[in-house]
């Protein structure tokens, strides 16, 4: 199977030189002249590559074949993740990316044990972005997900107005995903807690801007566990792990 890049900028040409942190990898994995690669370009474009040569510093291939990706999910959903404890984010940013989630909106709750201050948060969100990137490449999505900056719940629940439908996912239950999705939309937002969960306070905030209290079942999941289980729920719903 093809290794799989993303690059920065759009291609139009036949012939393309890949430098910087892609070439680095390509050369990490011994690639050489003969072999296939997948470029996949910031409006979604895939495009089928062989190497034609690889130097010190940059990597030349001819490209064979372009083509749409076909591997994004059509329903665009952003997760809106309190801060769990400890390094259970990167493992969180990692599976959902892997899962289809499109966006990841870190957030910060009355609940969070972590709460880090403006330079640590930003050295986080700049390697959970690296993590996504890493993610989107082994598991050959269409785009990089963006990790955004850390915001409150209060702006989350704001800013989710922009989508269709909205999912709070509550520990004190609500209806299944199932009564929810009775018909697809193009965007969903999830919200999901930390350890501990929301405050009640909290959870009548999501669902005045129009959020629906959903359920994930009697069992009480991690903090690292609820996300992937809602966004698989989610995603079979939808049809898009058909």
């Amino acid at each position: 199977m093809a290794a799989w890049f993303f690059t920065e900028e759009e291609i139009e040409t036949s012939k393309y030189i890949i430098t910087g942190e892609n070439a680095k990898h390509i050369r990490v994995l011994r690639m050489k002249s003969g072999e296939e690669l997948t470029l996949v370009t910031p409006c979604g474009v895939q495009r089928n590559c062989v190497i034609e040569s690889v130097n010190q510093n940059l990597v030349e291939v001819d490209i064979k074949e372009s083509m749409p990706c076909q591997n994004e999910p059509d329903v665009f959903v952003t997760l809106y993740q309190a801060l769990p404890k400890g390094d259970k984010m990167d493992f969180i940013v990692q599976k959902c990316v892997e899962l289809g989630v499109s966006r990841i909106v870190p957030v910060m709750t009355a609940r969070c044990v972590s709460r880090p201050d403006e330079k640590s948060l930003k050295k986080k969100i700049a390697r959970w972005q690296k993590i996504a990137l890493q993610a989107a490449q082994q598991s050959r999505r269409g785009i990089i997900p963006e990790v955004c900056r850390c915001i409150s719940l209060k702006q989350a629940a704001e800013q989710s107005a922009e989508n269709n439908k909205n999912i709070f996912f509550y520990e004190l239950g609500g209806e299944s995903v199932k009564n929810i999705l009775t018909e697809k939309p193009k965007t969903i937002g999830m919200f999901i807690g930390s350890e501990g969960g929301f405050e009640e306070a909290e959870a009548e905030l999501v669902l005045s801007h129009g959020a629906t209290a959903a359920t994930l079942g009697k069992r009480i999941l991690r903090a690292e566990t609820a996300p992937l289980a809602a966004l698989s729920i989610i995603m079979y719903q939808t049809g898009n792990f058909s």
